[in-house]
């Protein structure tokens, strides 16, 4: 049982859900570094307060689709190391009662980091992190269910893109800053590509439970057709921002994602169906939100 309880907290806990966060933080961060705040114990704070609520939003999530029957209904060989949910009550590693447990406390360590650097280094962060706390309880949580509702995809936009870029800004140089914002826009258009693939997996079994996100209500042909379309939104707004702001072209280097995307578009195009069994889209995904945020943040920082 002990084994049992250490696995699930693990599987809740994996390391590949702070990847979105730390992708939006480098954004923040560069530009925060290019303009003389950065303070990388504060970094950590917010980086450890990050990983804690992403852990308790994976617990409640997990009781909210197991309830909901989607995670009973993910077959074996569609299961994936991106979709499917995380599953710890459905393979028997946790009770129910022992994930809203590890939701409760890891939650409740996430908003005690939240409070300390509200009450010890900037009080203005409560308002964009009560604001992104509310949102990501609301992609599984009632009453919104945002992923029930087609909503969750702009749910991801609006806090792994400028939310959570923002409060890494704003602890470190206690303002706001409208490039940090505009510069985290694509990437929060990026991570949501990247939800969107991992949602062709769950096709079925979301469809069943009456999940009704995106891929569900638009079918797996029109969704794939639309990739394209999200990443170009995305590159778009990067090949603006320059106009936008006073950032440097240098950012451009956010291009680099363009091989990436550019495949997981072909691929989920020529075969929307179950690309995720033979083509490794999830990760060109994963990949391209990555090294736009590495590229674009290397391009704050050499652009000066």
């Amino acid at each position: 049982m002990a084994a049992d309880l250490k696995e699930g907290i693990w599987r809740l806990a994996d390391p590949k859900i702070s990847i979105t966060s730390l992708a939006s933080m480098t954004i923040g961060g560069s530009v925060a570094a290019r303009d003389g705040y950065l303070l990388w114990e504060w970094h950590g704070i917010l980086l450890l307060a990050l990983f804690f609520m992403e852990v308790a939003k994976n617990a409640w999530g997990d009781v909210y689709d197991y309830d909901s029957g989607t995670d009973l209904a993910v077959l074996p060989e569609d299961r994936t190391d991106f979709s499917g949910g995380k599953r710890v009550i459905v393979d028997g590693l946790l009770t129910r009662a022992d994930t809203w447990k590890v939701a409760f406390v890891f939650g409740l360590m996430g908003l005690a980091l939240g409070a300390f650097i509200v009450f010890v280094r900037e009080p203005s962060v409560f308002w964009i992190g009560a604001g992104g706390l509310i949102v990501g309880w609301s992609y599984h949580g009632p009453p919104l269910q945002f992923a029930y509702r087609g909503l969750g995809e702009l749910a991801v936009v609006f806090c792994y893109g400028p939310v959570i870029a923002l409060c890494t800004y704003l602890i470190q140089a206690q303002v706001y800053s409208m490039e940090v914002f505009w510069l985290a826009m694509p990437l929060g258009i990026f991570i949501a590509a990247f939800l969107w693939v991992n949602e062709f997996p769950d096709f079925l079994a979301d469809k069943q439970a009456n999940k009704r996100n995106m891929i569900v209500r638009l079918g797996k042909q029109l969704a794939s057709r639309i990739l394209p379309v999200i990443y170009l939104t995305g590159f778009i707004l990067l090949a603006a921002i320059p106009m936008l702001t006073t950032l440097d072209v240098w950012i451009w280097l956010g291009f680099l994602a363009v091989p990436f995307a550019l495949t997981a578009c072909l691929w989920t195009w020529l075969n929307p169906d179950d690309f995720y069994r033979s083509r490794p889209v999830q990760p060109f995904t994963l990949l391209a939100f990555v090294i736009y945020a590495a590229g674009a943040g290397t391009g704050v920082l050499v652009g000066g």
